[in-house]
């Protein structure tokens, strides 16, 4: 495994190398470990863990400093990877200034390298200010969780042509205004090949099919953690919640019969 450092220039020259970009969720040290010995180049300091780690029903209850705690932990974990936090609901939609002042909240007492926040054209003056303060940005197009009141559910996102044209431009515009990625979220892989072939900068998918330049999962998803629902995007490579609860049970059990400490186990 490679272990040269992941920088933003490396997220970005992995695209016009044709290379693709690996990328997962991490909430806490432990995981953010885990991830980075695999070899991931991109750990995500997700909103998503506002479900899957605190059990809300959406992304939008999460605060900042939730959102700080998680990052710090997680940045203790990370050697290699590029560590990314999300901004939270109404951390960067206020004010440009507002947005910057998280941001850099973000880099500066939770260890993140980069920040990434929701939205296309509307957003690039808020996404420009935080990059000229010196703070990478990773722009968020399709289905944007914190946006799920207007959506009217988790829905795929961009199946019109208008749609697909309208999608092409914000990735245009947080392209000019200095992003250096855009996650794709739950679009057809059509709308995620044509914004990919449209922009310099690399695209992520999350449900947007193989023509990204790279792909992510929440973690808790694709290792069978989280099993409230499980979209059709999610490839499952282990079901660890069937192995915990099945782990446990013995432990219950071990205990009960009192088959656990044995002697080797005591002192």
């Amino acid at each position: 495994m490679n272990t040269k450092k992941v920088t933003v220039p490396t997220i970005v020259q992995m695209k016009s190398q044709a290379e693709k970009i690996s990328a997962l969720t991490a909430y806490d040290y432990l995981m953010a470990l885990y991830l980075d010995d695999a070899g991931l180049d991109i750990i995500l300091v997700g909103d998503s863990g506002a479900m899957v780690f605190s059990g809300y029903d959406t992304t939008i209850p999460i605060t900042v400093d939730e959102l700080i705690y998680h990052t710090r932990a997680a940045s203790r974990g990370v050697k290699r990877a590029l560590l990314v936090a999300d901004m939270p609901f109404l951390s960067y939609q206020i004010s440009p200034e507002d947005a910057l002042r998280n941001a850099g909240r973000f880099i500066k007492e939770g260890g993140a390298e980069a920040v990434k926040l929701e939205g296309g054209e509307p957003m690039a003056t808020t996404v420009r200010r935080i990059v000229d303060a010196g703070i990478p940005v990773m722009g968020h197009l399709g289905l944007i969780p914190q946006s799920i009141n207007r959506f009217g559910g988790y829905k795929v996102q961009a199946r019109t042509e208008e749609a697909v044209e309208r999608m092409v431009i914000d990735a245009q515009a947080l392209e000019q205004a200095g992003a250096f990625a855009v996650v794709l979220e739950k679009i057809p892989a059509a709308a995620a090949k044509m914004v990919t072939e449209k922009i310099n900068i690399p695209t992520i998918g999350i449900g947007a099919g193989a023509h990204c330049d790279g792909q992510i999962l929440v973690t808790h998803d694709m290792l069978g953690l989280f099993e409230k629902f499980r979209p059709k995007f999610v490839r499952i490579y282990a079901e660890l919640g069937h192995n915990i609860r099945e782990a446990c049970a013995r432990y219950v059990e071990d205990v009960k019969m009192n088959r656990f400490p044995d002697d080797s186990e005591s002192y």
